[in-house]
């Protein structure tokens, strides 16, 4: 099965074909052939070492971060890691690339071939798991940044960023909607996530990519493509391919053609406009670099990378699945980003141990808390909400309480709002604010006795075949217990009242 995502024009139906190459800004405290720091938000210009500037008789020197990084991202998505490989000269003249070239890989990248599975998602139109292929992931230094806005007659230019390692991640042309497209970027930048080699901070750059759009019949051949540089959101990546392949279509069918050339995203419109012709790799005269030996890797140093990975996305999500019993949807969501399956497991451990049973036992519990509960409240209390109160134990103390039968699920939610607010211990929450369950069966039976007594008429009609209004005589016992009644017991103790 395949994706159904088609542009219909006037003369009939087109088929998208998409290929993205992913800059992504290695994870290190210096740049690529430099000592120069990396840092985010510096001031312009105030990161920039003698070889970033290309000063006359710098010679630059690999970083093994940055090698060891981008070869345990090619081990995370399975693919061929090339022992020995080279840095290429790729030369074009950029007012913000002093070098007048940038060192990159083209013939020999240090990684080659591997794949990367995008999960089925029925409704954004992905209707079985699908497998994108990588053709490589090659290293390269960034070039600075230039500034237009600072002065009316003139530009800046910022090199804090020259000189700074990205991986290159190029799929293959196998995606076919803007759906897969953004689950691709999305699945990609979790994977960066968990092994660390990028922070994946799209809004600051350190990781964009450029889109390749080309439009066909289905079934034909493929056609001329463009590539829009440098799509800084998942939701962009999917507007331009959008905007792109419409633009496409509505040119051939108006009988002109689709130029090959290089364009930017207009985030403010949704649109893409021409920024280049686009130039063949010839054009760039690579040749290797001088400089610069290849890099040869050894087992000892191959075999760190591979035991310094983590357990990644799938088999985690798999895991939570078979070993959690947690259903699909909710080891998808928990796995989706860093931040939520790690939040997750400290809960999940602090609630079993504080209820004292396996995390197997519990993890439903603790899933459905935070992905649900714990989220809706803390949206609802808006700014009144600090984050900081939302501990682990906290949140765990709350569910332990809850398991135990000592609050329901609303009070657990009035709890946690108070702990949001205040900072206050869940317990003595609970004790002071009165939102314990009452579980005394005898002070429950008090209750039931008079709801009932004072309620004859309805009793036997209940008795006389009218079930339905069971549910009447529960929300009469709770409402005289001010809601803290166990709901179990009240239930049990009212059927064996009702229908003894």
């Amino acid at each position: 099965m395949t994706s159904s995502y088609r542009i219909h024009g006037a003369t009939g139906e087109w088929e998208v074909v998409i290929g993205l190459e992913v800059h992504a800004q290695v994870v290190s405290h210096s740049k690529l052939f430099s000592g120069a720091a990396t840092a985010f938000g510096a001031e312009p210009n105030s990161q920039v070492s003698l070889v970033d500037a290309a000063m006359p008789g710098m010679l630059p020197v690999p970083n093994r971060e940055c090698i060891r990084q981008a070869v345990r991202t090619g081990m995370a998505i399975e693919a061929e890691i090339n022992r020995w490989s080279r840095f290429d000269r790729k030369n074009y003249f950029y007012a913000d690339l002093p070098q007048g070239y940038q060192i990159s890989q083209l013939y020999h990248p240090l990684v080659g071939e591997g794949a990367l599975t995008i999960l089925a998602d029925e409704k954004a139109g992905i209707p079985e798991d699908k497998v994108i292929g990588i053709e490589r992931i090659h290293v390269e230094q960034d070039a600075g940044k230039l500034m237009h806005d600072q002065h009316p007659t003139m530009s800046y230019i910022d090199l804090n960023r020259s000189g700074v390692a990205l991986m290159e991640i190029v799929s293959r042309p196998d995606m076919r909607s803007p759906a897969e497209a953004g689950a691709y970027v999305r699945k990609l930048r979790a994977i960066l996530r968990y092994v660390g080699s990028c922070d994946g901070n799209m809004e600051e750059g350190s990781m964009r990519a450029d889109v390749n759009v080309s439009v066909r019949r289905p079934g034909e051949g493929l056609g001329t493509r463009t590539e829009t540089k440098n799509v800084n959101s998942v939701r962009f990546v999917m507007q331009a391919i959008e905007h792109e392949a419409r633009r496409q279509v509505d040119l051939i069918e108006d009988g002109r053609s689709v130029a090959q050339e290089t364009r930017l995203f207009d985030p403010n419109t949704g649109s893409t406009r021409s920024m280049r012709s686009k130039e063949d790799a010839h054009d760039y005269r690579y040749f290797p670099d001088p400089d610069l030996l290849p890099l040869e890797l050894d087992e000892d140093f191959l075999a760190e990378c591979r035991a310094s990975l983590p357990e990644l996305p799938d088999a985690k999500r798999r895991r939570y699945v078979e070993d959690l019993g947690l259903t699909p949807y909710n080891a998808r969501e928990l796995t989706a980003e860093v931040e939520t399956f790690a939040r997750f497991e400290m809960l999940l451990a602090e609630t079993a141990k504080g209820i004292g049973k396996p995390e197997k036992e519990v993890a439903t519990q603790v899933a459905n808390w935070a992905l649900s509960v714990a989220p809706g409240v803390m949206n609802a209390l808006g700014a009144e909400a600090n984050p900081a109160y939302a501990t682990a134990s906290a949140q765990a103390a709350i569910l332990d309480m809850q398991a135990r039968g000592e609050i329901s699920g609303g009070q657990a939610k009035e709890i946690f709002e108070i702990v949001l607010k205040t900072g206050r211990a869940p317990e003595e929450i609970a004790e002071t604010e009165g939102l314990k369950q009452q579980s005394d069966t005898g002070a429950i039976e008090s209750v039931i006795d008079e709801v009932l007594a004072a309620n004859q008429d309805k009793v036997a009609e209940y008795r006389g075949g009218k079930d339905k209004l069971f549910g009447f005589f529960v929300g009469q016992t709770m409402k005289a217990m001010r809601g803290q009644g166990n709901p179990q017991v009240v239930n049990d103790v009212l059927r064996s009242k009702l229908d003894g």
